[in-house]
């Protein structure tokens, strides 16, 4: 497996990898739809950001999206394909994304996690500082807010 930037017309294969990612956990189909925004990588947001793809044998196996605004940095997309999940893959793009962080001299990387991804993020060293509350279905949602210096990891 290798790591290496984003192309911005590999968004297709981003954007897929997400929510393929996103149902894995058993969400109801009419949730990832109404998630298909903050699930989807465009190639400008490719462009802009800092985005990096794990890949083997030429297939795109996951990947993530920092993006750096000043000292600080979010962590707004890490995915990993589900054949490929549970297998070192996240792990290793975690890494990757915080030596990049390190590396722009950010002091904090701040993540709004899946809540069957927090237990992930705590064990790679990540702080829960609080949640972020939304509504589906007429049901508070609430999702874990995580931070990490990526110095530390």
């Amino acid at each position: 497996m290798s790591i290496r930037r984003a192309l911005p017309e590999e968004s297709v294969t981003l954007t897929q990898i997400s929510h393929d990612a996103k149902r894995h956990w058993g969400y109801p189909e009419h949730w990832i739809q109404h998630w298909q925004a903050d699930l989807s990588v465009s190639s400008d947001f490719i462009s802009n950001n800092q985005v990096y793809v794990a890949e083997n044998d030429g297939v795109l196996i996951g990947f993530y999206a920092l993006v750096v605004r000043d000292n600080k940095a979010e962590l707004e997309h890490l995915w990993v394909a589900p054949d490929h999940i549970g297998t070192g893959v996240g792990k290793e793009l975690f890494i990757h994304a915080m030596q990049i962080a390190a590396g722009e001299n950010v002091s904090e990387v701040e993540i709004s996690a899946d809540p069957n991804a927090e237990g992930f993020y705590q064990r790679m060293g990540a702080s829960r500082i609080g949640e972020v509350t939304s509504e589906i279905d007429g049901q508070a949602r609430r999702v874990p807010r995580l931070a990490i210096d990526p110095s530390s990891s």
